[in-house]
């Protein structure tokens, strides 16, 4: 009866029911480095408009440095946010003193000298042309914005990764993200985890499959306007639908498309094969729909009556065209009611589905609360050994609990000191 799915958790409202998620475990090339970053920038700038693009063009490269040396560089264990974290923390940086050099200056120096046109070097070459104060100002705002990462549970949260982001449209998979929809504190986690999730299939497809993966695999994006902003967004899903992947935007004011992604909200849009309108009363998404429903053929017939020493008597009969539902109508829509938009065909006016006449409504945790998925029994972080890999067995039992016979054959063991 149910098919044998792979489960994947990420909850950023509570960490201790999520699996771990490490961006640089998906990092194959100098550009994915590139993707990380502006993934990391486009959803951790906060409210501020405007302003000096310097400062942020100034954290790019710094951070396609550390991440560039800690990719290449670094050791498997040290491929990690924290790593990141931990860099920019030692980077001291003296205004009265151009010369100094701290300890993440002599790790670019000497692989400059073997490697002089590394990505890395390259990048932090461009950081160091800042000025001693320059430089630190750029530092501060890497911390502020690296400020989530002073929290334990973040840390440990993205310190390893257990997503298999890259098995995803291999296998059948279910990935559930969990966000916070009054707090978007954490939403960039997800953020970066939608971004390198639509590059990694899009690459698998073309490189490894001849362009279509062999499992299709659907993104139903509830709640979209909180997720953040997944860049290129609008290139995305223009050309995914040739790859076996499809997405579900679910927003409940088209306004929210608007203010995430500015002029770009009409090529997503525009891009929708199919759009369900459930009822609502923002009057940008009546609006718009409004238009696309066209208009219908209305006839207006007029009565005319002159009363005088000759009465005459005329009626005129006219074809008019009027909205299919007028604003008023949509926004006064019955709630049982939905309206189904599909590409070649006219709008259909339809009852929405009752689920608990589904014939497998009952495995549902709303008809029965015993089928609730239990995340935090699902995720187990015990050591698990595969059938061939080798392995040590050490007996750890305390002295005082060992018997007498196994103390003497310890005891035999041990060289004197």
């Amino acid at each position: 009866m149910y098919e044998p799915y792979e489960i994947k958790v990420l909850n950023t409202i509570d960490f201790s029911k999520s699996m771990r998620y490490n961006p640089f475990a998906y990092i194959r090339s100098e550009k994915d480095i590139l993707k990380l970053v502006t993934a990391l920038i486009e959803n951790t700038r906060g409210e501020q408009k405007g302003g000096d693009p310097f400062w942020e063009k100034a954290e790019i490269l710094l951070y396609c440095a550390l991440i560039g040396y800690i990719h290449f560089e670094g050791e498997p264990h040290e491929k990690n946010m924290n790593t990141l974290v931990g860099m920019i923390n030692s980077m001291e940086v003296r205004e009265d003193d151009e010369t100094f050099c701290n300890s993440v200056d002599y790790i670019f120096l000497d692989l400059g000298k073997e490697q002089p046109n590394h990505f890395a070097v390259r990048q932090y070459q461009k950081y160091k042309l800042a000025a001693g104060k320059t430089a630190k100002s750029i530092l501060i705002s890497c911390g502020a914005r690296l400020a989530v990462f002073d929290i334990a549970e973040v840390r440990d949260l993205m310190n390893v990764d257990e997503m298999e982001l890259d098995t995803i449209g291999d296998r059948k998979t279910a990935l559930f993200i969990i966000i916070s929809d009054t707090d978007d504190t954490f939403n960039f986690i997800a953020a970066l985890m939608y971004s390198q999730l639509f590059n990694l299939l899009c690459d698998k497809a073309d490189m490894e499959y001849g362009g279509r993966l062999p499992v299709h695999v659907r993104f139903l994006l509830d709640e979209f306007s909180n997720i953040g902003k997944i860049p290129k967004f609008e290139k995305l899903i223009a050309t995914i639908r040739s790859r076996e992947i499809s997405a579900c935007v679910i927003l409940q004011a088209q306004s929210q498309l608007r203010d995430l992604y500015k002029d770009n909200a009409e090529t997503i849009t525009g891009n929708m094969d199919c759009r369900l309108f459930l009822g609502g009363s923002e009057k940008t998404t009546l609006k718009d729909l409004t238009e696309s429903l066209g208009k219908e053929t209305i006839y207006m017939l007029t009565n005319n009556t002159s009363r005088g020493n000759q009465p005459s008597y005329s009626q005129n009969q006219q074809k008019l065209g009027k909205e299919l539902m007028t604003l008023d109508e949509l926004a006064v829509m019955d709630g049982s009611k939905c309206i189904l938009q599909l590409r070649g065909v006219r709008p259909f006016f339809s009852d929405k589905y009752d689920i608990t006449k589904h014939k497998n409504y009952r495995y549902l945790s709303d008809s029965n609360p015993k089928y609730a998925f239990n995340a935090a029994k699902y995720i187990k972080r015990e050591l698990r050994l595969q059938d061939d890999e080798p392995f040590e067995l050490m007996d750890c039992t305390p002295l005082d609990e060992m018997p007498d016979e196994a103390f003497d054959d310890f005891a035999e063991d041990l060289e004197p000191v």
